[in-house]
């Protein structure tokens, strides 16, 4: 082992980021579905973006929050891709200490703005289906670009304690992180000191940031079915749940993985560290990847706009 990797140090110059431990020979492989996700993330969602900004007839607050949502879902998979392949690809694991705790913010950053985001599509989904008559008086634009600036102001706040405590802790056993990014718990578990608070905070995030959203979530989507319920025909209360049908299926990917990811590095003692690593890297991959995917294929706009595009340029 080099000298820099067992020197006594209180903040290192840089981190060494082993990839997927225990996976070494296969990183090439495992790089190939990972590589193809960042892909489909990238295009999914950079096509939102261009179909909605095109298109006037989707100016308004719905798409503004799927485009909100497509912005989060390109930083959180961009905030650990790249570094991820250039380990996989060209063995360069190093990375600078400023460096790993600004991935740190970012990629936590983005996770809470997504859940946030997904609160307020929940609220936009209650508005319309519970409010229809004061639906565009609630939620002008003003409106939207207001909860769009506290869903970033708060997301940003509440993440920032992580880079600053981690800054805080002396590292003075090791430089070795085993994961292929700079995510949280990895990094503040390598310091010789009591870390309850990082710990706590950490776990705080998780079990009251996202229950709490969910429960936020949960309250809108009761309404919501109390709403759709009392409507006169099945037609009709098919139809309205219809138009609920890709935020339920973005919030399933997301939460899911988001919970069973967190709890698992946590409490999972007994699970091997490669699995932890990899639903690490999945949890902030499949939902970017599905929420395009999700939003095209059962939002009739978004999908009839993007069948006229294929085939003009066809044509």
């Amino acid at each position: 082992m080099s000298e820099s990797n067992t020197t006594n140090f209180t903040n290192p110059s840089t981190f060494i980021l082993l990839g997927i431990p225990g996976l070494e020979a296969a990183h090439v492989w495992i790089s190939i579905p990972f590589c193809t996700m960042y892909i489909i993330a990238i295009l999914g969602n950079f096509t939102i973006l261009f179909i909605v900004k095109r298109e006037s007839s989707l100016h308004v607050h719905m798409y503004y929050f799927l485009c909100m949502l497509a912005v989060t879902d390109l930083g959180l998979s961009t905030s650990i891709l790249p570094k991820t392949l250039s380990i996989f690809w060209f063995n360069s694991r190093e990375i600078n200490f400023s460096a790993c705790l600004t991935q740190m913010y970012f990629l936590h950053c983005f996770t809470v703005m997504g859940s946030e985001i997904f609160v307020a599509m929940a609220f936009d989904r209650y508005v319309v289906i519970c409010h229809p008559l004061r639906h565009s008086t609630i939620l002008t634009n003003p409106v939207v670009a207001k909860m769009g600036l506290a869903v970033g102001l708060c997301s940003g706040m509440l993440v920032m304690p992580h880079p600053v405590l981690a800054r805080r802790w002396p590292y003075c056993r090791t430089n070795i992180i085993p994961h292929t990014h700079c995510e949280h718990m990895a990094v503040v578990k390598l310091a010789c000191a009591d870390i309850s608070v990082s710990s706590y905070y950490g776990l705080f995030m998780v079990l009251c940031g996202l229950s709490l959203d969910g429960i936020f979530i949960t309250v809108s989507y009761i309404q919501i079915l109390r709403a759709i319920f009392s409507l006169p025909t099945k037609d009709a209360r098919l139809k309205t749940f219809g138009t609920c049908g890709s935020h339920l299926c973005a919030i399933s990917a997301f939460y899911i993985s988001a919970l069973f990811s967190s709890l698992t590095y946590r409490f999972g003692q007994s699970v091997p560290l490669y699995f932890h690593v990899f639903m690490a890297n999945m949890y902030r991959l499949v939902p970017p990847m599905l929420n395009p995917i999700i939003y095209g294929v059962r939002t009739k706009q978004i999908r009839d706009r993007l069948l006229w595009l294929f085939i003009h340029k066809g044509m």
